[in-house]
């Protein structure tokens, strides 16, 4: 392990995901336009489960495009509930090379870097993928059918890496890192293509965001965890966490997964972590979970994350 890591398990960042609070509520209004007792409501909850430090996500909250006014109105919030941002993550409405709405989402990636950097965070994080297809709507678990998937071209892969390093060196001037989410089908959807792409983005300031959880869940073959682990270690940001349990069965033909906590599934996070760390991690934790409470599993990944960190 690194001799200069600035946390011990009880300091290290961690925080909570919104991706279980949706972004549009059922009347059709939006989180964005909500009132701050409104958000406090919600924020509320983040605390009551220990929380000290939460993930806004643009799913729930594009704190890029609150106004001045309001951005000050929910940091204030924020502070008020004794909360911290260490980063802010995009979802499915800021991939670079999007067919239709590049430029747009390059240019709202870009106002994420000023707003992360405005209110204190350290990291955002950055993907690929699309939005969701209907099909993928349909199902319970929307990562069982195929999603958008990066074009097999030259150009546009140089596209999303001439687009990363922009933002990269965008980042690093306001003194923020970029951490690049893997995602199946996309150019970092492996661990080799993850590390290739962010290597042919070449800026320090951008990383891997080590979120293979979302290839173990996938109905399909995919490369074991550790091996994942082993390449993307030396190159770990800002890091969404979470596990699946795993099944495969060969002479069925048959792979399937499903959510569960950090301690018990197919992903060792003691020796992910343990790993990472030896690579010289030093970024803060985003608890992710998917389906029933997932702000209470996240809670006890939290709390599972604290006696495995160091001392």
């Amino acid at each position: 392990m690194s001799n200069n890591v600035r946390f011990n398990r009880d300091t290290w960042p961690i925080a909570a995901a919104m991706n279980g609070f949706p972004g549009v509520l059922p009347d059709g209004s939006r989180v964005q336009d909500q009132s701050v007792d409104q958000w406090a409501a919600t924020l509320q909850q983040v605390v009551d489960a220990g929380f000290t430090e939460f993930d806004p996500s643009d799913s729930w909250l594009r704190v890029a495009d609150l106004s001045p006014s309001r951005r000050r109105e929910f940091m204030y919030l924020v502070k008020t509930l004794g909360l911290t941002i260490p980063a802010i993550s995009t979802t499915r409405t800021s991939s670079v090379i999007d067919p239709v709405h590049a430029d747009e989402y390059l240019a709202y990636n870009h106002r994420v870097i000023d707003a992360a950097a405005e209110i204190g965070a350290q990291a955002v994080s950055f993907g690929l993928f699309g939005e969701l297809s209907e099909e993928q709507k349909k199902h319970l678990w929307f990562w069982t059918a195929d999603g958008v998937k990066n074009p097999d071209d030259p150009a546009i892969y140089q596209k999303a890496v001439t687009r990363i390093r922009e933002l990269g060196r965008h980042a690093a001037e306001v003194g923020l890192e970029v951490s690049l989410e893997m995602y199946e089908d996309t150019y970092i959807g492996t661990a080799d293509g993850a590390v290739k792409f962010v290597n042919d983005v070449d800026v320090p300031a951008v990383g891997i965001n080590a979120d293979i959880g979302n290839l173990v869940r996938l109905h399909r073959p995919v490369e074991h965890w550790a091996a994942m682990i082993d390449k993307i270690a030396p190159y770990a940001k800002y890091w969404h966490v979470k596990n699946y349990m795993r099944i495969e069965d060969p002479v069925q033909k048959l792979i399937c997964a499903y959510p569960t906590s950090l301690a018990l599934g197919v992903i060792n996070y003691r020796l992910a972590i343990q790993k990472v760390l030896a690579c010289g991690f030093q970024s803060a934790f985003l608890c992710e979970h998917y389906g029933g409470d997932g702000l209470s599993v996240c809670a006890m990944n939290r709390d599972y994350l604290r006696t495995i960190l160091p001392r």
